[in-house]
């Protein structure tokens, strides 16, 4: 296997190994919560849906998002102003939430997902008769 592709394990993650060293920085998030679940906003500036990667393991949510620099066809990168910016985070989520019905949607830098909570958790209306 090639170093650009080479697998490393890091606190129990796969993280890719490239030749240009990759500083993870954590994008702001911000996260509401309503009777029906939570909606987490993070920033992810110039991140297109193809270099957007999310994933569920067990109770851990993970956003992992890369902006590529391209580069013109035939050329060596010699000397860099700026590199690919990478963007980590992760969430422990509760098991009230459904994570089997998260929806997310990535929109001019901006990643909106909705994780509702379960049905056995989300309030209902009891029903009274009249004795």
């Amino acid at each position: 296997m090639s170093n650009q592709n080479q697998m490393i394990k890091q606190d129990n993650k796969e993280i890719r190994k490239t030749g240009i060293p990759h500083r993870a920085a954590r994008p702001n998030v911000d996260i509401y919560e309503d009777k029906q679940g939570i909606t987490l906003i993070a920033d992810l500036p110039g991140v297109a849906t193809e270099g957007l990667d999310i994933q569920v393991d067990q109770e851990i949510l993970s956003i992992d998002a890369q902006i590529d620099i391209p580069m013109p066809s035939g050329q060596d990168l010699h000397v860099a102003g700026t590199r690919p910016t990478r963007y980590q985070r992760s969430f422990t989520i509760s098991n009230e939430l459904d994570v089997d019905n998260i929806e997310a949607v990535l929109k001019n830098g901006v990643l909106a997902m909705r994780i509702p909570k379960r049905e056995q958790y989300q309030p209902r209306k009891i029903n009274i008769r009249a004795a």
